[in-house]
């Protein structure tokens, strides 16, 4: 089942195209990477599936449902704020540099938004929230603020954090390109352990080695545009010129 389809995708920033003509889906469970060279459009495409930044053309939808969509004059429609609300918590977002609330202790930070915003037993998030922290290696860190966590325990809180609202979908934009390499190596090893919790993950990195390894599929973009697309070994072997210039640098990480 598709749980995301983007249509005919456009985005511009004052008039510069970043965005042309994309289209994809993302199946149940599927974990797709998303690579490129710098300003080749992938943070912005994954800001418009998130709807934090607004789409110029096309159609986005999920589990079947319009959020978002173009019609024949060009005019930009979105779905009501009561189904928007309700298409939103389909997916979750781990920004590039957390984003948590430095005010809030972790605890607060994972389950604040289940509770203010879904509405949901108290009790059984703060059980789901000590069960993520769990996974993520931190549950002695539940009282602890932002402020005295390294930059790889943060990011591991915005994980937890996005778990906890139940997505099934979860967006990561270059999730570790705020670490250094140790913690890079920390944060990569908790998502890849993620990928038994069966939810569908589209995941901008630079980590080419990390994209070959987790991915079901790869989309390699440049100049806004999908340049092309397939399994790890398709992709990572391509005669693509554009292709193989971008991964010829990465070349001796991937050995």
């Amino acid at each position: 089942m598709k749980l995301m389809e983007m249509n005919h995708v456009g985005k511009a920033f004052d008039g510069v195209p970043v965005i042309r003509d994309i289209s994809l889906s993302v199946e149940e469970g599927e974990i797709v990477s998303i690579i490129g060279p710098s300003g080749s459009g992938k943070s912005t495409l994954l800001r418009c599936a998130t709807m934090l930044e607004t789409m110029d053309s096309g159609e986005l939808i999920y589990m079947g449902e319009k959020a978002a969509w173009s019609d024949e004059t060009g005019k930009m429609t979105f779905a009501s704020k009561r189904d928007l609300k309700r298409i939103c918590e389909n997916y979750g977002l781990v920004f590039q540099n957390f984003n948590l609330f430095p005010h809030f202790s972790v605890m607060k930070n994972i389950t604040d938004a289940p509770i203010a915003v879904q509405k949901r037993d108290k009790e059984e998030v703060y059980r789901t929230g000590r069960e993520l922290l769990k996974k993520m290696g931190l549950e002695d860190k539940e009282n602890a603020y932002p402020c005295q966590l390294s930059g790889g325990q943060c990011q591991r809180v915005a994980i937890a954090r996005a778990l906890a609202l139940n997505p099934k979908i979860l967006f990561f934009d270059e999730p570790t390109s705020a670490l250094d390499p140790e913690l890079t190596g920390e944060v990569l090893k908790v998502i890849k352990s993620l990928a038994d919790l069966d939810i569908a993950m589209v995941i901008v990195t630079h980590e080419m080695a990390f994209a070959r390894d987790i991915s079901d599929r790869v989309i390699f973009m440049a100049d806004g545009v999908i340049v092309e697309e397939g399994t790890p070994e398709v992709v990572f072997a391509s005669d693509n010129e554009r292709t193989r210039s971008f991964l010829g640098r990465y070349g001796e990480m991937l050995k």
